[in-house]
């Protein structure tokens, strides 16, 4: 006859616990714990069935089949979030390089500065003539149009030198230039004698910094034009 004795003295409840390491429990919302889960009610499912009524094997493949689903979905999610965090890493650090950078972004507003400025057209669609209308604020009158001609699809950056008519010079013999500040500009183009709605006008700026949560993602910092996203750059000069 064969006894089972206990364990040594030399023996610490510390090893016995290192040896017989317990499970933790799986995250709430994890795969591991819906699982969990599905197969705690199939096995309650099938501990209180019917004896004379059994769960066939349809049944019991069906269920297995939506746990498999429910489980496929899970990961699915986890590996989703995982390539969205990965790409908004990549997306800051492609914005980040953006910084000092010009930019051309959706607006209606132009900065001229002792005879400069930049601005553009972003044109969806061919067109067979194009003309930006640039009107004063604090006026309210158009002080030039500039005509461009026929234009193909794409974005078109325009640099602009303030000065509506050549022809009249100031006291040096220059030509005389618009005064510095914001005008406001829009396009007029046509195709086949029609009006073009997909013509939009771009505002120059550039990027002072970048900014990157989880909620909004990664946004540029323009100083004079305010927050914007990567996707709103039209083009970078």
């Amino acid at each position: 006859m064969s006894t089972i004795q206990n364990a040594p003295a030399f023996v610490s409840q510390d090893l016995l616990n290192s040896v017989n390491v317990k499970k933790n429990a799986p995250a709430a919302g994890s795969v591991e714990a819906d699982q969990d889960k599905f197969m705690t009610l199939l096995v309650t499912q099938m501990k209180n069935q019917d004896p004379l009524n059994p769960l066939d094997n349809a049944q019991v493949t069906s269920q297995l089949a939506q746990l498999s689903t429910v489980t496929g979905v899970n990961k699915l999610n986890t590996t989703l979030e995982s390539l969205k965090s990965s790409y908004q890493s990549s997306e800051a650090l492609q914005a980040a390089n953006l910084i000092g950078h010009g930019v051309l972004v959706p607006g209606d507003r132009v900065q001229l500065t002792d005879g400069k400025a930049i601005m553009g057209i972003d044109l969806a669609t061919g067109a067979d003539s194009v003309q930006v209308v640039v009107t004063d604020p604090r006026t309210g009158k158009e002080v030039q149009t500039i005509n461009m001609g026929p234009q193909q699809a794409g974005t078109v950056p325009i640099a602009w030198d303030g000065v509506p008519d050549p022809s009249q010079v100031g006291a040096d013999g220059k030509p005389v230039t618009l005064r510095n500040g914001n005008y406001l500009i829009k396009v007029v183009a046509e195709r086949g004698g029609q009006a073009l709605t997909d013509a939009k006008t771009l505002s120059f700026d550039s990027v002072g910094s970048v900014t990157t949560n989880a909620k909004d993602g990664v946004k540029l910092n323009l100083p004079n034009l305010g927050t914007v996203s990567l996707v709103d750059i039209k083009q970078i000069l």
